[in-house]
């Protein structure tokens, strides 16, 4: 039975969905909204920053009465507000936070301004306890790609990051290539099934460290697509993705050989891959690891996953100020 004893309302709008959800200390999720934009967006081909910001205005409001209702809370009653503060959309991150701060005012609770890729690591443990400690933590989405190891929730080391595009961005720009329309990335993984890996595409730095590089793989599909326009795309799909998983499994196996864990950890909207969940669960077997992942609706961005890293920030005794801001390492608390 759910315990509804302590709760925390999280508000999410870094990037181009506005969401709000409910979620007590123990992960358990009471409510979860989401107002999506994909249609305002996907006749440009990405996300319109303006557009962003002012469909988060309209819709943070009526979303955040619709989760409080599903939860059957009321907003004097929360523990705690917590917001998304960082990285994301500076315009998109303003709404979210000036909407938390006077809500805070109002209700007389405490606001956190929350890490958004501290968000992502949480929600590998929304509604189970799934990670154990310590952990190589894999962080795949559209604007970040990073190797880290904790040691436990409070401790980070930033193993590697890429040095230029992340793949998620990569798989965008691979979708825009193939016609694949906005977000490409799900319809570039689905279009990859019904292909063959029969392009011998890059995987940069595949034998060098931790760190990452999509920039280069990203353009050699744009131009093997403009040389051979005939090609079929379901192969161009599949040996891009391929590449992909190449790299980012190398990697994790390397930091799991180097510096040990009893979990790997993947999370970020790109988690969602089926080929990178088939891949990392055929990696944690062989290493006899734990493979965590959040559930599939969990992957993507979402106001769960931010409150419940607010619990970790409440517990600690940690508020931030409420700025935003477009960079935040994930050491950061």
């Amino acid at each position: 039975m759910i315990q509804t004893s302590g709760v925390i309302l999280g508000i999410e709008s870094s990037c181009d969905d506005t969401a709000a959800a409910v979620v007590n200390r123990y992960g358990q999720v009471l409510s979860s909204v989401v107002a999506p934009q994909t249609h305002i967006h996907s006749p440009y081909g990405g996300i319109f920053p303006e557009f962003a910001s002012r469909a988060h205005a309209l819709s943070v409001i009526p979303t955040i009465r619709r989760a409080l209702a599903e939860a059957h809370v009321e907003g004097t009653q929360l523990t705690a507000i917590g917001v998304t503060r960082g990285p994301g959309l500076i315009g998109s991150l303003l709404v979210g936070l000036n909407t938390a701060a006077g809500l805070a005012i109002g209700w007389n609770v405490p606001v956190v301004g929350v890490n958004h890729l501290r968000g992502h690591l949480r929600s590998a443990d929304l509604m189970e306890a799934r990670v154990r400690y310590p952990a190589i933590v894999l962080l795949v989405s559209g604007g970040h790609t990073f190797l880290a190891r904790m040691e436990n929730l409070s401790s980070v080391q930033t193993l590697g990051t890429t040095r230029d595009d992340s793949v998620g961005e990569a798989y965008d720009k691979v979708g825009r290539l193939l016609g694949l329309g906005y977000p490409g990335g799900p319809a570039v993984d689905r279009l990859a099934k019904q292909g063959e890996a029969s392009i011998p595409f890059p995987r940069p730095m595949i034998s060098e460290g931790l760190e990452f590089s999509f920039s280069g793989l990203k353009s050699a599909v744009s131009r093997h697509v403009n040389r051979y326009p005939e090609a079929n795309p379901a192969d161009v799909a599949a040996s891009f993705v391929q590449a992909c998983m190449d790299v980012l499994l190398t990697k994790c196996r390397r930091a799991l050989t180097a510096f040990g864990a009893e979990s790997l950890v993947v999370v970020g909207g790109v988690a969602a891959s089926p080929q990178l969940r088939e891949g990392a669960q055929q990696l944690c077997a062989e290493l006899k690891v734990d493979l965590c992942l959040p559930p599939l609706r969990w992957s993507t961005d979402n106001a769960a996953m931010i409150a419940l890293a607010a619990w970790d920030y409440v517990d600690h005794g940690i508020f931030p100020e409420l700025t935003a801001t477009a960079s935040m390492p994930m050491s950061v608390f």
